[in-house]
């Protein structure tokens, strides 16, 4: 098979007219020659970190959405499923990749339950990660969330790191904040990478520690605008991710929409998509072609440079993508799940109402970070309710592998004036979590999402409505444009009720992400990221 156009070469930096050769699914050879061909034929785009469950989709389905925006490898971090069903969560997601052209490469998680702050469903210990690891599929020792533990020398934590080590693999880091003494520490231990810089000055002093900085442009956090100077600094230290991405913007598009926003602001083509395919296929050494002799055949026809619109999407030989149709089907999935749940009343919520202050959860839109807002009480006595006026709204989360008791707190930011939302999809571990204006609202949302073992709901003044989430309560087998219709729809009715937040659902998922500073909660209450302790709910 020839193939013919202007070649975009990454190794000679250079646009020519020439010709691919394909035999079977290698490239044979790459040569110049005059055409006609008005067309361009690059590598095709590579996610570098990406939680595929965020998408709410299985693999398969995430396939189907991402080639037609030029995807052709993701290099994806299984953390979400694991904290769910552990090992088998892993090995249906390798399973589900196999099975369409896409090509997933996986991370062994390092660090499931994420932290002994929440209830979690599984346990990955050495034994299991030392397994996971030696799978071709597997190429790296996914985010090390637990800095602490790696800064004090935790031993289990350490022998994680040095058995991926001895096998080859890299370490991904997560260290949001973390710099100086602590960031050398944590550096010299062998972690590789990070996408979690809260300010440039803070990503600048890790490239030059020796880390790769991933620029990130999910859902809910975006670093693009703050980061993107860095591509003129240190093109070889960089690569593109999107994190979490909801189906929504997954039917918009993917890294392609990095690659044109970075075009638009004037940088070198050849800079771009150094980080955007070579610099993650080096660093992780994936079996990723990139239109070389003797490469697989993974490559996109775009339009032009400037444009960079994706025309088709090839994968080891094999047109993917046509410009209109994608060319495989998903599977059919047999869903799995772990969901133990009961339902819970207006007693079970309750708080009762003391003279003083009241730590409040301050969520910041498009920040996984938040704050703590202190909360003046006038006087003791009864139940203490929200105050919509103040947008302080009642938050609660809900274990859903056994049942226990709700945590209950406070937080502000969403704005809601009535109702409430809930998500069985709340990092890490995948707890139940809501956000209400009134404790009816909120029970009956919990109750919906035990009912459905797993999903999302949005209830106001007696109306719900909801998807439901079948896989692991985290994902569904359908289409990403089915998804993303179902899920605008419930976004619009959050926002409907006063929300101000662009990502609702994505934004409450992260509030019980402890591992992020500063104030969050899990299933055992309000925690404090910073100093990696529970707080009382008043001061």
């Amino acid at each position: 098979m020839k193939i013919s156009g202007y070649i975009i070469d990454l190794f000679k930096k250079e646009i020519y007219k020439g010709c691919i050769k394909i035999k079977e699914n290698i490239i044979e050879d790459v040569v110049i020659e005059n055409n006609s061909e008005e067309r361009y034929i690059v590598a095709g785009l590579i996610d570098s970190h990406i939680h595929i469950e965020s998408s709410m989709l299985v693999p398969s389905r995430f396939a189907e959405a991402a080639v037609k925006h030029g995807t052709v490898a993701v290099v994806c971090d299984p953390h979400e499923i694991a904290n769910v069903l552990g090992t088998d969560g892993v090995e249906f997601m390798i399973d589900n990749g196999r099975k369409v052209p896409l090509k997933f490469f996986f991370g062994a998680p390092s660090c499931v339950p994420a932290t002994s702050f929440e209830e979690s469903g599984a346990k990955i210990g050495i034994r299991e990660l030392r397994k996971l690891l030696a799978k071709d599929e597997v190429k790296y020792l996914s985010e090390m969330m637990n800095f602490p533990g790696v800064i004090n020398d935790d031993r289990e934590v350490i022998r994680k790191i040095k058995i991926a080590k001895e096998m080859n693999k890299p370490v991904d880091g997560h260290a949001p904040g973390l710099r100086g003494e602590k960031l050398e520490i944590y550096i010299r231990a062998g972690i590789s990478t990070d996408h979690e810089s809260i300010s440039l000055e803070e990503a600048r002093e890790k490239i030059e520690m020796g880390m790769k900085i991933q620029i990130r442009e999910g859902s809910a956090a975006r670093s693009l605008d703050s980061m993107h100077c860095l591509l003129a600094e240190n093109p070889e230290k960089l690569m593109l991710c999107s994190d979490d991405l909801h189906p929504e913007m997954l039917e918009k598009g993917h890294i392609n929409l990095l690659v044109k926003r970075l075009l638009a602001l004037g940088y070198d083509i050849f800079d771009i998509l150094r980080i955007a395919i070579v610099n993650p296929v080096e660093h992780y050494g994936l079996d990723a072609g990139m239109l070389r002799k003797g490469d697989k055949a993974d490559f996109i026809v775009i339009d032009n440079p400037a444009e960079f619109n994706v025309e088709e999407t090839w994968i080891e030989g094999k047109k993917v993508y046509d410009g209109k149709n994608v060319s495989f089907e998903s599977p059919v999935v047999r869903p799995v799940n772990n969901f133990n749940s009961g339902i819970i009343n207006g007693d079970d919520i309750a708080v009762r109402q003391k003279k003083g202050k009241v730590r409040v959860i301050d969520a910041v839109d498009g920040e996984l970070v938040t704050g703590t807002y202190e909360w003046t009480i006038p006087g003791a006595g009864g139940m203490l309710k929200c105050d919509t006026g103040k947008d302080i709204l009642k938050i609660v989360v809900k274990d859903r592998y056994k049942d226990s008791d709700p945590a209950v707190a406070f937080i502000r930011g969403f704005g809601l004036k009535s109702g409430a939302f809930a998500s069985s999809v709340a990092h890490d571990s995948h707890n139940i979590i809501a956000v209400g204006a009134d404790d009816l609202s909120i029970c009956t949302a919990i109750n919906r999402i035990v009912d459905m073992k797993g999903g999302l709901v949005v209830c106001n003044k007696g109306d719900c409505s909801e998807i439901q989430l079948e896989v692991g309560g985290i994902m569904s087998d359908v289409p990403c444009g089915t998804m993303a219709e179902k899920y605008k729809k419930l976004t619009d009715l959050v926002q409907d009720m006063g929300c101000k937040l662009k990502s609702p659902f994505m934004t409450l998922s992260f509030m019980a992400l402890l591992v992020i500073p500063e104030l969050k909660i899990s299933d055992k209450g309000l925690f404090d990221g910073n100093k990696f302790e529970f707080v009382g709910l008043y001061i």
